[in-house]
């Protein structure tokens, strides 16, 4: 673990929300997180430490070493990690992620638990009554 590095115990899964196939990019939700409300957050920073675009390109967020916000009560001790979409055209849950998203998000998540063996996967609907990341992160990281 690098020197300041904080103590990580989770890998969080996300989805931005957005509708399947519209390309949004790591600098809509910086903007949207800090944009001041009522139209954003007012954040200092985007909340995740990564995002994963429509092409299967990881993009860095919030350093690693600084706390995220992505999940009230578990930014302290995670790495957050979004991916464009995870709503149909109506604004349903969907997992749509494309085939480049799923290879990225897992190589993602690999290379993280390589750095952080004692942190465990998991996704944003496990701690808050949301759909997101709107897929099965144990049955797809745990079987």
């Amino acid at each position: 673990m690098k020197k300041g590095m904080r103590k990580i115990t989770k890998i969080i899964l996300h989805c931005a929300a957005t509708p399947e196939g519209v390309d949004f990019t790591i600098d809509d939700i910086r903007l949207w997180h800090t944009t001041k409300p009522p139209k954003g957050n007012g954040w200092r920073d985007i909340g995740y430490h990564f995002v994963i675009h429509l092409d299967g390109s990881v993009h860095a967020g919030r350093p690693l070493e600084e706390i995220g916000a992505h999940v009230s009560g578990h930014n302290s001790g995670s790495i957050g990690v979004c991916y464009i979409g995870g709503c149909d055209k109506d604004g349903n849950p969907k997992d749509t992620r494309t085939p480049e998203q799923k290879i990225a998000m897992r190589a993602v998540v690999s290379t993280l638990m390589a750095a952080f063996p004692a942190a465990t996967v998991h996704g944003h609907n496990e701690f808050a009554k949301k759909a997101c990341p709107c897929f099965d992160v144990r049955k797809e990281f745990y079987v």
